[in-house]
């Protein structure tokens, strides 16, 4: 098979006993039979749950606006006496 036809894989080795950086194959085990699910979609979920704690959900955006910009908006912002949203509503 050719890199183009062949399907990603990734080699996982298991680690010999559990630590910070690994998992030992018993861990695996039976994190798979508590879950009730296959050792590989146990491996599937914790990467997918460390890729939602770590990886920012929204690009960046481009920072704080700059003076032009804040003038822009307080320009075509409503101008006049100020309203809390208590008294808006009652």
């Amino acid at each position: 098979m050719t890199s183009a036809t062949r399907p990603d894989q990734l080699l996982f080795r298991l680690r010999p006993t559990d630590s910070d950086a690994g998992v030992s194959r018993d861990t695996l085990s039976r994190l798979a039979t508590t879950l009730g699910i296959k050792e590989t979609q146990v491996l599937h979920y914790a990467v997918r749950q460390l890729a939602r704690d770590v990886l920012p959900a929204y690009e960046a955006d481009d920072g704080p606006l700059s003076a032009p910009q804040l003038r822009a908006i307080r320009k075509a912002a409503p101008q006049g006496r100020s309203k809390s949203v208590k008294s808006s509503l009652f």
